[in-house]
């Protein structure tokens, strides 16, 4: 008989790469990219900016921005804002750093973001009941709206470097499935839910210790500007709401 409800970790883009294939229409997954697409839409939206349009690619951002001529262009490649050489005009507004989306640069304004692995993460993830963005900076909002929703199938969804696995994004991951246990833990749980959560419990007494070991994390440390992003990023819960993707494409503050 199948359980009643189901509690799986995708850690590679390999893996959400294959989503296209499964029927996720009782699905609720959720999205990990801590450094630092998640990250940088949650603090948008907690900054007051009015939705995030996520995009794979340079070209459908700058697209977007010849309808929309108001909408603020975000996003990096190999970690760095996207140049006037990368899209052959002018310079995005903004880069992937959470910190650069201040209330006096996003309030009311609608973002189009394009990231290297966060917003395929995204994307991979069309069919689904509903796909939120996770974070440390809002995880127990995420985890509440879980509980209240208590959804058949939750899919943690890794974005990952690259094509491999991040390891920032497996121990928050992992710090989700620690929380939701209760009501999930004696249904059917992969094995990659378990490992997360042990990764996480091994940890959890330093966030910021993880962050700093990961290679993204080691990657940002190596540029003066990006370094404190790490340190930002690490945080738990400077924000109470979770964040989802919508039938029409944007991410915004979930009711």
């Amino acid at each position: 008989m199948e359980a009643n409800k189901s509690l799986e970790v995708l850690f590679a883009p390999a893996e959400f790469g294959m989503l296209g294939h499964r029927d996720l229409s009782q699905t609720v997954c959720v999205v990990f990219d801590i450094l630092r697409a998640t990250s940088t839409m949650t603090t948008a939206l907690g900054n007051g900016a009015t939705a995030i349009i996520p995009v794979a690619e340079i070209g459908e951002a700058l697209a977007i921005r010849a309808e929309r001529p108001g909408v603020l262009l975000a996003g990096e490649r190999l970690g760095l804002r996207i140049r006037a050489s990368q899209t052959g005009g002018a310079d995005f507004d903004l880069g992937n750093s959470p910190r650069e989306f201040t209330p006096e640069k996003v309030a009311n304004k609608t973002i189009v973001m394009t990231t290297t692995n966060g917003t395929r993460a995204l994307q991979g993830c069309a069919g689904a009941q509903q796909v939120l963005t996770g974070a440390f900076l809002n995880l127990e909002a995420v985890h509440r709206w879980i509980e209240a929703a208590q959804p058949r199938h939750l899919l943690l969804v890794c974005a990952g470097t690259a094509d491999q696995v991040a390891y920032e994004d497996a121990v928050a991951a992992g710090a989700l499935c620690e929380l939701v246990w209760p009501s999930y833990g004696t249904e059917l749980v992969a094995d990659s839910a378990a490992i997360a959560r042990e990764l996480f419990r091994a940890r959890q007494r330093d966030l910021l210790g993880a962050l700093q070991h990961s290679r993204n994390g080691r990657r940002l440390l190596a540029i003066p500007e990006l370094r404190d992003d790490v340190r930002f990023c690490a945080q738990r819960d400077t924000h109470d709401f979770a964040a989802g993707l919508k039938p029409d494409g944007t991410v915004t503050a979930l009711p």
